[in-house]
C-alpha cells in the first residue's frame, strides 16, 4: 500500500515538472520552421534556437519581426516571448529578417548563408518596390539573380522562354515600357551570358554590391514633425539619421552620421537627439505613436553600435569567421579550378573521340568505294577475257574457211574442163571463190585486230584491278589511333594538392595559399574599378536603347525624381551623397532642420 502511494506521488511530481510549452512558427526568406517553446522563454532563447538551427553566426544583423496593428515591431531579447503584444493563438508567427544592414556587404558579410538571406530579402524588397531601382539597373540585377539560380548560360538549355515564369523585374519597370516579355528576357539574357564562371555566392554578392548603392537600400522611414509642425520623413540606416521631404525618399535634405550623435532618447511621442558637440543645441521631433518611437530607438541603438563596431578591430570571433571564410573561399576556388580543368580535358577528349570517329567513318567509306571499284574491275576483266576468247575462235574459224576456199580454188583450176560452158561456169565459180576468199581474209584481219585490242583492254583492266587491290591493302594496313587519354597538366607548385582515395577527398593548404588569395583579391579590386566605368557605359547604352519605348505618362514620382537627379549629374554613390550633405557644420544642419 505504501509502495503504491509512493509510486503515485512520484508520477504526480514528474507530471508537475514537465514545463508548459507553446508553438512558434518562424518564417525565413526561403523556409518555415516550427518550434515548441517553454512559457518562460525570453526573446533571446528563441532567437538563439533559430540561429543555431540555421547555422547562422552573424546574428547581429538579424531579428524576429512581428506586426502590431499595422506597425512593425521586433522581439526584444531580454523580454519573455509571450509578454510581447503578439497573438496568443498558436502557432505564434515571427519573421526572421535582417534588421540592420551592412555599409559594405562584401567586407562585412562573411558567411555564405548570411549573404544568401540578405540577397533574398533585398531582391524581394526591390521587386515589391520598397527599394526604388531604375529600369536599367533592374535588368542588370535580374541577370545576376538568374546566374545565381541557373548557373552558367548554356544556349542549348536556356532557350527563349526559360525565364517566362520567373519574377525578375518590378511591375513598375515592366509597365513603364512598351516591351514584350520576350524583349525583356532577351536583354536580361544578354547580361546573363556575360556572367559565366560566377558561382552562386559570387553572383549574389555582385547583386548586393549593386543594390547597396540604391538610395532606399537599408533605410527605415518614419513620419515625423519638427518643432514648427512641418511633416517630414526620418530615415534610419547604417550611416546615420537622414531627414527627407515626404515626397522625395531618394535624396535626404540633411544627414547626421552616427559619429556626430552622442545620445538618443524619447519621452512619449517626442524624440530627442543630442549631438556629440555639446555646444550644439539638441534637436527634437515628434512621431505619430509611442510604439514608433520605441522602434526608432531600437534601430538607432543597433545601427549606432554596428557603426562604431566597424571602426574598431574585429573581435576574435569575427577574425576566426573571416579566416574560415577565406579558407573556404580558397578551397572552393581550387575546387572550381579543378572542375574546370576536368571539364576542359573531358571536352578535349570528346573532341578527339569525335575526330577519330569521323576519320574511321571516312576510312570505312573509302574502303567500301575501293571494294566496289575492285569488283567492277574484276567483272570488266572477266567480260573482256570472254569476249577476246570468242573473237579468237571466230578468227580461227574464218582462217580455216579461207584455207578451205583456197584448196577448192586450186582443185577447180587443176580440173580439166571439156566444154566452153563448163569452162565459163568454172571461171565464174573461180571468180566467186576468189571474191569470197578476199572477203574472208579481210574479215580475218579485222577479227585479229579486234582480238589484239581486246587483249590490250584486258591488260589495262588487270592493271586497274591490281591498283585497286593495292589501295585496299593500304587502307587495311593503316595504323589505328589509340584511345585518347589526356594527361592532366601538372599542378603549379603553389596550388594546394587534392588527394583522392576511393570516395574520400582531402585538401591540404600550403603557406602560399593565403598570400596568393590576397593578391588575387587585390587584383579583383583593381579589375572591378576598371570594369565599373565600362559597366556604367553599358547601363547608359541600355537606358538609351529602351528610352524610345518608354511611356512617359506612366512614370511614377520616384522615376521623375531619379531622372532629375541623373540630369543634374547625381550619379555618385550613396555614400558620396551623404558625405556631401555633411559638409556643413552640425550646428547649421540642426538649425536648418528646425526651420524646415
Amino acid at each position: 500500500m505504501a509502495g503504491a502511494i509512493a509510486s503515485r506521488m512520484s508520477f504526480s511530481s514528474l507530471k508537475r515538472k514537465q514545463p508548459k510549452t507553446f508553438t512558434v512558427r518562424i518564417v525565413t526568406m526561403d523556409a518555415e520552421m516550427e518550434f515548441n517553446c517553454e512559457m518562460k522563454w525570453k526573446g533571446k532563447d528563441l532567437f538563439d534556437l533559430v540561429c543555431r538551427t540555421l547555422g547562422l553566426r552573424e546574428t547581429w544583423f538579424f531579428g524576429l519581426q512581428y506586426t502590431i496593428k499595422d506597425t512593425v515591431a521586433w522581439l526584444k531579447m531580454d523580454k519573455k516571448v509571450l509578454d510581447h503584444d503578439v497573438s496568443k493563438e498558436e502557432p505564434v508567427t515571427f519573421h526572421f529578417l535582417a534588421k540592420f544592414y551592412p555599409e559594405n556587404a562584401e567586407e562585412e558579410l562573411v558567411q555564405e548563408s548570411t549573404q544568401h538571406l540578405f540577397f533574398l530579402q533585398v531582391k524581394k524588397q526591390i521587386l515589391e518596390e520598397k527599394i526604388y531601382c531604375p529600369p536599367e539597373a533592374s535588368v542588370l540585377l535580374a541577370s545576376y539573380a538568374v546566374q545565381a539560380k541557373y548557373g552558367d548560360y548554356d544556349p542549348s538549355l536556356h532557350k527563349l522562354g526559360f525565364l517566362a515564369q520567373e519574377e525578375l523585374l518590378p511591375k513598375r519597370v515592366i509597365n513603364l515600357y512598351q516591351m514584350t516579355p520576350e524583349m525583356w528576357e532577351e536583354r536580361i539574357t544578354a547580361w546573363y551570358a556575360g556572367h559565366r564562371g560566377r558561382a552562386r555566392d559570387e553572383a549574389e554578392m555582385e547583386y548586393l554590391k549593386i543594390a547597396q548603392d540604391l538610395e532606399m537600400y537599408g533605410v527605415n522611414y518614419f513620419a515625423i514633425r519638427n518643432k514648427k509642425g512641418t511633416e517630414l520623413l526620418l530615415g534610419v540606416d547604417a550611416l546615420g539619421l537622414h531627414i527627407y521631404d515626404p515626397e522625395n525618399r531618394l535624396t535626404p535634405k540633411i544627414s547626421f552620421p552616427w559619429n556626430e550623435i552622442r545620445n538618443i532618447s524619447y519621452s512619449d511621442k517626442e524624440f530627442t537627439i543630442k549631438p556629440l558637440d555639446k555646444k550644439i543645441d539638441v534637436f527634437k521631433f515628434n512621431s505619430s505613436k509611442l510604439r514608433v518611437n520605441k522602434l526608432i530607438l531600437q534601430l538607432c541603438i543597433g545601427n549606432h553600435d554596428l557603426f562604431m563596431r566597424r571602426r574598431k578591430a574585429d573581435s576574435l570571433e569575427v577574425q576566426q569567421m573571416k579566416t574560415q571564410a577565406r579558407e573556404e573561399k580558397a578551397r572552393k576556388q581550387m575546387e572550381r579550378q579543378r572542375l574546370a580543368r576536368e571539364k576542359q580535358m573531358r571536352e578535349e577528349a570528346e573532341r578527339s573521340r569525335d575526330e577519330l570517329e569521323r576519320r574511321l567513318l571516312q576510312m570505312k567509306e573509302e574502303a567500301t568505294m575501293a571494294n566496289e571499284a575492285l569488283m567492277r574491275s574484276e567483272e570488266t576483266a572477266d567480260l573482256l577475257a570472254e569476249k577476246a576468247q570468242i573473237t579468237e575462235e571466230e578468227a580461227k574459224l574464218l582462217a580455216q574457211k579461207a584455207a578451205e576456199a583456197e584448196q577448192e580454188m586450186q582443185r577447180i583450176k587443176a580440173t580439166a574442163i571439156r566444154t566452153e560452158e563448163e569452162k565459163r561456169l568454172m571461171e565464174q565459180k573461180v571468180l566467186e571463190a576468189e571474191v569470197l576468199a578476199l572477203k574472208m581474209a579481210e574479215e580475218s584481219e579485222r577479227r585479229a585486230k579486234e582480238a589484239d585490242q581486246l587483249k590490250q583492254d584486258l591488260q589495262e583492266a588487270r592493271e586497274a584491278e591490281r591498283r585497286a587491290k593495292q589501295k585496299l591493302l593500304e587502307i587495311a594496313t593503316k595504323p589505328t589511333y589509340p584511345p585518347v587519354n589526356p594527361i592532366p597538366a601538372p599542378m603549379p607548385p603553389d596550388i594546394p594538392s587534392f588527394n583522392l582515395t576511393g570516395d574520400s577527398l582531402s585538401f591540404d593548404f600550403k603557406d602560399t595559399d593565403m598570400k596568393r588569395l590576397s593578391m588575387e583579391i587585390e587584383k579583383e579590386k583593381v579589375e572591378y574599378m576598371e570594369k565599373s566605368k565600362h559597366l556604367q557605359e553599358q547601363l547608359n547604352e541600355l537606358k538609351t536603347e529602351i528610352e524610345a519605348l518608354k511611356l512617359k505618362e506612366r512614370e511614377t514620382a520616384l522615376d521623375i525624381l531619379h531622372n532629375e537627379n541623373s540630369d543634374r549629374g547625381g550619379t555618385s554613390s550613396k555614400h558620396n551623397t551623404i558625405k556631401k550633405l555633411t559638409l556643413q557644420s552640425a550646428k547649421s544642419r540642426v538649425a536648418f532642420f528646425e526651420e524646415l
